[in-house]
């Protein structure tokens, strides 16, 4: 399964990029380390998702424009180990942004990823978090569902 314009895919929890994969460069998009847990988009997807639910009554976020760029959200919930609730995690895409119809991109993306943000929620439910080497593995995944 391909999708055009995708740039990147990644997870994001409490704030952190717990794996992420860039599928094509952009000279929009700042390349930054695949293993960096301090890679400021993932407190920024985080709050921005936040935002959202508290000033539009619990409505979630599924997109932004940025310039020649989309950044697409996908919700879920999932139950780390130091946890007793489930708490919200953020798969997000990085697309080129089309010159039309970006309702449809956007629905697409967010159909496409479902399965994606399913598998890793199955996968990595009860788990330790803090413990990152973990999510590495979860890359291949991402190559292969794209590919």
């Amino acid at each position: 399964m391909g999708f055009k314009g995708l740039l990147e895919v990644g997870v994001v929890f409490r704030g952190f990029i717990l794996v992420n994969k860039h599928l094509k460069d952009s000279p929009q998009l700042e390349k930054k380390s695949e293993d960096s847990l301090t890679d400021p988009r993932g407190a920024f997807i985080s709050a921005i998702d936040s935002f959202a639910k508290q000033a539009f009554s619990n409505v979630p976020l599924e997109y932004l424009e940025s310039g020649a760029l989309l950044f697409i959200f996908k919700l879920g919930e999932i139950k780390s180990s130091d946890s007793i609730a489930k708490e919200p995690i953020i798969m997000y895409g990085l697309v080129e942004k089309p010159k039309k119809k970006t309702d449809k991109v956007v629905k697409s993306f967010l159909k496409e990823v479902q399965p994606l943000l399913d598998s890793f929620i199955t996968i990595y439910s009860n788990k330790d978090f803090s413990e990152a080497d973990q999510f590495k593995i979860f890359k291949e995944n991402i190559v292969a569902h794209f590919s």
